[in-house]
């Protein structure tokens, strides 16, 4: 019976870096944010479910959601990105479970990525749960820089997400991005021979 490993981590802390890691290493990965972005293209049950809760006007003329009015929308507002999660759950769950049932026939090690694992309540369907860590302060500068956005909207991104701290407390493994992408590949190859994967 193979192992299915949650990975989450804050915006800004390097989740990416490690799930490129571990697809190097040759694990399927089922993609949250890939999903979440198929679960509304044009057509999709997901999108109508969107339009209906806020307006055509998120929609380009062709059709496709405007991604970016919507973040506006939702980064500034908690009620409406909790409405925004309330709508797209559904979708987003059942396609998330259709495509771990799919991977884990393929490979001893399915790895789960999911900005919002915990949020989510992931963390039920995943075996353990692996969380790439750096501290708060590295995360906002990181981010900043990375987005090009101002504090205040970093620490909006920041603050729509579960704490990175509390997220560490409840994490079965640490993956710690302070450092180089070189030592992070050590702790995720060491954490696998450990794990004879």
């Amino acid at each position: 019976m193979g192992m299915i490993l949650g990975l989450t981590g804050g915006i800004a802390t390097g989740k990416s870096t490690v799930v490129e890691i571990f697809k190097e290493e040759g694990f399927p990965i089922v993609d949250a944010d890939v999903i979440a972005r198929e679960i509304v293209e044009p057509g999709t049950p997901g999108l109508q479910a969107v339009v209906d809760a806020f307006g055509s006007e998120l929609l380009f003329a062709d059709g496709s959601l405007n991604r970016k009015k919507l973040g506006k929308i939702i980064f500034s507002d908690k009620q409406k990105r909790e409405r925004l999660n309330q709508v797209l759950s559904p979708f987003l769950r059942e396609a998330i479970l259709t495509d771990i049932a799919r991977k884990k026939n393929l490979s001893s090690l399915v790895i789960v990525d999911i900005p919002l694992l915990y949020e989510g309540g992931y963390d039920a369907v995943v075996d353990q749960v692996a969380v790439v860590y750096i501290p708060e302060e590295l995360q906002l500068s990181r981010l900043m820089k990375r987005d090009d956005l101002s504090a205040l909207e970093a620490e909006q991104r920041i603050d729509s997400q579960m704490p990175i701290e509390e997220k560490k407390n409840r994490a079965d493994i640490i993956f710690d991005n302070q450092k180089t992408t070189e030592e992070t590949k050590k702790q995720v190859k060491k954490w696998l021979s450990k794990n004879i994967f």
